[in-house]
């Protein structure tokens, strides 16, 4: 993973930092205004939003890496399962990840974009368009938050005993299956956020776990699975397995659990 993050040269990294910021900008300018919501034919929504930042991205990339295919949220289903599961590298892109969080104007949405190699993460970048803020990193290269110029190396949090946990708990996904996994684990603060900025949290030190039983798309997981783990952190299938990407039919993850801490008993929180 990491000669292929290296591969990765810093003209391009930057190159994708940019596109991702030039797609916040875009779904700041639907922000602002008023905007209509759509439901897919899976019932989610989607907008104007949700739109621009995806032609802003695909056409970016498209000219930075003319040779890596992307598939996108918004387009997937263009893309027939035979095509995308011979691709060895591609992009792999949440335009607005945390669409149900823009529709509340809670700002707590972002854009996701994400290199691939061989079904592994390589590369993340997570832009959060209300603050600002952006997260990247890679497998074995590392992470950082960049706050407009200024870049800080970031790390995940290594429990030494101290309670208590501090458990990423999303806005609009919570389940029986959540309460009982936050009941095993003792005591607990959960710490409500919505979209991948949970992974961006949890990289940075600020959150410890983020459980998740219930569907997700794997661009929803892929650029934060690369961020934290590139500042030491894991997201594991309830097989302990890491996750892996474009290697199925289906682009719907499992269960899944994130930790900063790869030590934490998280077998133990989950139903027997």
């Amino acid at each position: 993973m990491a000669d292929t993050a290296a591969a990765l040269d810093a003209a391009t990294r930057e190159g994708v930092i940019a596109i991702a910021r030039s797609a916040a900008d875009a779904i700041l300018d639907v922000y602002a205004g008023a905007f209509d919501v759509i439901r897919k034919a899976d019932a989610s929504p989607v907008t104007a939003a949700d739109l621009a930042a995806h032609h802003v991205i695909v056409d970016g990339l498209a000219q930075l890496t003319p040779d890596i295919p992307v598939l996108s949220e918004e387009s997937a289903d263009t893309v027939s399962i035979d095509t995308r599961r011979r691709w060895t590298r591609m992009w792999l892109v949440d335009p607005l990840d945390g669409t149900r969080e823009f529709v509340k104007r809670n700002g707590e949405f972002s854009v996701n974009i994400a290199l691939i190699e061989d079904g592994v993460a390589v590369f993340g970048v997570i832009q959060a368009p209300v603050t600002g803020l952006l997260w990247h990193g890679a497998p074995g290269q590392g992470a950082w938050r960049r706050d407009g110029t200024i870049e800080t190396a970031i790390q995940a949090r290594r429990i030494d005993g101290a309670a208590p946990l501090r458990v990423a708990a999303s806005r609009s996904h919570r389940d029986a299956r959540t309460g009982a996994f936050l009941a095993r684990m003792g005591d607990t603060e959960p710490m409500p956020l919505g979209s991948s900025l949970k992974f961006c949290r949890l990289a940075e030190g600020a959150l410890d776990v983020y459980p998740r039983f219930g569907p997700t798309s794997e661009w929803d997981t892929a650029a934060g699975q690369a961020i934290l783990e590139g500042a030491g952190g894991v997201v594991l299938d309830p097989a302990g397995r890491p996750f892996r990407y474009n290697q199925r039919d289906s682009l719907l993850n499992g269960d899944f659990v994130a930790l900063g801490d790869p030590s934490l008993p998280w077998r133990d929180w989950l139903a027997v």
